[in-house]
């Protein structure tokens, strides 16, 4: 293992992979840098390459540079893709256990909740929705479960190509493809990886509020974008902490219910359990919000977020890396196309 770490130090001193000042993408960068040391030998040996390696790290801003554009489709499909304020299931009659693991299904069930009990959900401001996202709580898992389909296709086509003579550009191609989808995925697992990404507290606490958490808004900022560069977390940090990644365990589950995306779930709500560990360093002075330093606690509570965030997504890669099925369409046409072409000869 040590071997293993010094390796992925050097690949990422050699790609340039390091991390800028804050959880916004530099967080981001760190969540798949993370991942990408972690991966078992046994993985692709493309994606270490330094020109993979740095694309992967570069892709975790994607979806948030999306966000950066004024059209209001793109904001409403990506704005959502980033949170699940998980509190809000209650109020359309819904749990964490019962919602549907797909995304329009849970949308239709979110929807009846909100018929059911109008009176649970406060008024919308139209001058605050102009994107038409504030009447749903957000879909973080759902787009998580969706690249994990999106990347085991692409590696099952992959394989097609790779074993059933593919070109040299088919395979350059798919594996572009995979890198791409693994890069991007990593970012809504880097979201969920952030506890205030989970809860309607995304930006100071809301509705009752015994232990007097703050209600200001800029905790949720600061986390993003100030705290890990004045706690001084960095790759080096984290890859002391770094484990080899194996695939998720994903059992037989009953009709209706999806074993990959209730593995999604049970990572989201084992973040989820942070957020009020989060407000309560705030309120101790201890994340260093206004203050001189971040205190070990706060540190090592964000710090050990980052790395549970790499950690699943490596495990996501290598659940999809395994479990691809075979193309057998795309095979068939590479044997047909080999056929055709013994026969032309």
């Amino acid at each position: 293992m040590k071997t293993r770490r010094l390796a992925s130090l050097a690949l990422l001193a050699v790609t340039g992979l390091t991390p800028l000042a804050a959880w916004d993408y530099a967080g981001h960068r760190l969540v798949n840098q993370v991942a990408l040391a972690a991966l078992p030998e046994d993985f692709p040996a493309f994606v270490r390459e330094p020109a993979a390696a740095e694309r992967i790290a570069f892709l975790a801003g994607e979806p948030d540079r999306w966000r950066n554009n004024a059209d209001l489709p793109i904001k409403h499909a990506n704005g959502l893709d980033h949170y699940l304020d998980v509190e809000q299931l209650a109020e359309a009659g819904l749990t964490p256990a019962t919602v549907a693991p797909m995304r329009l299904a849970f949308a239709t069930q979110y929807a009846a909740g909100r018929v059911a009990n109008p009176a649970a959900y406060a008024p919308i401001d139209p001058a605050k929705n102009r994107d038409r996202t504030r009447e749903w709580p957000g879909f973080a898992p759902w787009a998580i479960a969706e690249h994990y389909g999106k990347l085991r296709s692409a590696f099952a086509y992959l394989k097609a190509y790779e074993e059933h003579g593919g070109t040299a550009d088919e395979i350059a191609n798919a594996r572009a493809n995979a890198i791409y989808i693994m890069g991007v995925m990593g970012h809504f697992v880097g979201d969920c990886a952030q506890p205030l990404h989970t809860t309607v507290h995304h930006n100071g606490w809301v509705g009752d509020n015994p232990k007097g958490y703050t209600t200001k808004p800029g905790i949720h900022a600061w986390i993003d974008e100030g705290l890990i560069a004045k706690a001084g977390i960095n790759f080096d940090a984290l890859a002391t902490r770094l484990e080899p990644a194996a695939a998720l365990e994903l059992t037989d589950v009953p009709a209706g219910q999806d074993a990959f995306f209730n593995a999604v779930m049970a990572y989201f709500m084992k973040q989820h359990a942070h957020v009020e560990a989060v407000y309560a360093l705030e309120k101790t002075g201890e994340l260093g919000l206004g203050a001189t330093e971040v205190s070990p606690a706060a540190r090592a509570l964000i710090a050990g977020q980052l790395h549970a965030g790499g950690q699943m997504l490596a495990a996501i890669w290598v659940t999809a890396w395994k479990t691809a099925p075979t193309d057998t369409y795309l095979q068939a046409q590479l044997e047909k196309r080999q056929a055709d072409a013994a026969v032309s000869r």
